[in-house]
């Protein structure tokens, strides 16, 4: 007989079974036994079945989304409303066979395992990944390195409602109540209350989480290898062999006492923000601000979230002093991007000019922008008259191509990079044809 659902209806299933056998079932303890574990085994079966599946969604991402947050800047809310949206909370088909939740395709680039269903187009060719969390992280990737969607970054990451409705703009999804569906599903289910959780919080609980599974698992092993150890000793009791089963006694209490302390991490945690706290009404010089988009204080052993990628990338006009710490020509701006000198051409400037203005030879300044040959300026062009840096900064570790047909030495000028090194840094060969979609490392 399988267990009811709903506790009126489990009273209903245990009066039923238990008045046939009135008269010798209170004679036996045993199956009064065995009722009680029936009973509390479909009380327990019936609270778990009480959440629905979004909540369930929810609770198994939400500190998967949070570490996204401090990761790439994307708000944990916009990341599980999207989830809960795109996968159907995880059980649609790219998510329930290839860990998909995004709806990501796979583009040229991609060399992972695939999945095909049906889109746009029938039959189409959607990334497969190893672990949702794949999934969580190439979303974030997709977002904060794809130029379209770098506006989002410029607003607060308690705004959920402008990024929802800023990624409809950005054509994230053709249907045209898309934004309205994320603030909907974030308001329901309260998740803009992730967008102010703390890093440190979502990292121990996950940490704290992986040491339960662990313990689980490490209880079942040590069964089995207790079972081995009693047999061993068994066969043969030469002191050597008793010395050798007392040493791993002692060590699989060392291992206990270890999962103890992980265990008892809520505990830490707690008292460590007591102590944060006490020590934050002494002093309030030890805290610091995140960016200024972000004006919320916050203490400074949680990681700030990444400033946008736009203001990243923002040049930097020199002021006087520093041009003339490099000796640069004071009559015209100059600019720094990634910590490199460079002028916009204005007409009718040529690369032999802007050397001459600089005290550089030609040579050196076709190097610097990685010209093998003078060629007629642009105006309004990047002549950099510094050595470009190997990598771009922190922040921008990737480049997602939004057109097919751009040039890899546009892209290392944009983000003042050597071409040589970022050939070298992702395997490409000279002349390599980009398209929509490919992702560039950067660093």
């Amino acid at each position: 007989m399988q267990p009811p659902t709903g506790m009126s209806s489990i009273f209903r299933w245990t009066k039923s079974w238990i008045e046939p056998q009135t008269a010798t079932f209170f004679l036996s303890s045993q199956n009064m036994k065995k009722l009680l574990i029936i009973i509390l085994a479909a009380v327990i079966f019936t609270a778990a079945s009480d959440k629905t599946p979004q909540q369930q969604y929810i609770e198994k991402y939400a500190l998967t989304a949070v570490r996204e947050m401090y990761r790439s800047g994307v708000p944990a809310s916009i990341t599980l409303a999207q989830g809960l949206l795109e996968s159907r909370y995880g059980e649609s088909r790219l998510a329930a066979e290839g860990n998909n939740h995004f709806g990501i395709k796979c583009h040229r680039d991609w060399t992972g395992k695939t999945i095909y269903a049906d889109d746009d187009e029938k039959n189409e060719c959607f990334r497969a990944y190893g672990s949702a969390d794949q999934s969580f992280r190439d979303h974030s990737d997709f977002l904060r390195y794809k130029d379209r969607y770098k506006f989002l970054f410029e607003y607060d990451i308690t705004d959920y409602k402008s990024w929802a409705l800023g990624l409809k703009k950005a054509g994230y999804a053709t249907d045209p109540t898309y934004g309205q569906k994320l603030i909907g599903i974030i308001e329901n289910y309260k998740l803009y209350e992730y967008d102010t959780m703390k890093n440190e919080e979502a990292v121990e609980e996950y940490v704290e989480e992986q040491s339960k599974s662990d313990a689980k698992k490490d209880s079942k092993t040590d069964a089995k290898v207790d079972d081995k150890k009693k047999s061993e000793v068994k066969a043969d009791t030469k002191p050597e062999v008793k010395e050798r089963t007392k040493t791993r006694k002692e060590s699989d209490r060392v291992a206990s006492a270890k999962i103890k302390d992980k265990e008892s991490a809520k505990e830490r945690r707690a008292r460590e923000k007591a102590e944060k706290e006490a020590q934050s009404k002494k002093s309030t010089s030890r805290t610091k601000t995140r960016s200024p988009r972000n004006q919320s204080e916050t203490p400074s052993s949680i990681e700030d979230i990444p400033s946008s990628p736009l203001s990243i990338e923002e040049s930097v006009q020199i002021d006087k002093s520093g041009m003339e710490k490099f000796q640069f020509n004071l009559s015209r701006p100059t600019y720094m991007r990634n910590g490199v000198a460079f002028v916009y051409a204005i007409e009718g400037e040529t690369y032999e000019s802007i050397a001459k203005d600089y005290h550089l030879f030609l040579k050196e300044i076709l190097g610097f922008n990685d010209v093998k040959a003078a060629r007629p300026l642009n105006p309004g062009e990047m002549v950099f008259i510094q050595a470009k840096k190997k990598q771009a900064p922190k922040g921008l570790e990737k480049y997602i191509v939004s057109e097919d047909g751009e040039m890899l030495w546009d892209i290392c000028q944009r983000f003042a990079v050597k071409q040589q090194a970022i050939e070298k840094l992702n395997d490409f060969t000279s002349g390599r044809e980009l398209y929509e979609g490919d992702t560039i490392l950067l660093r």
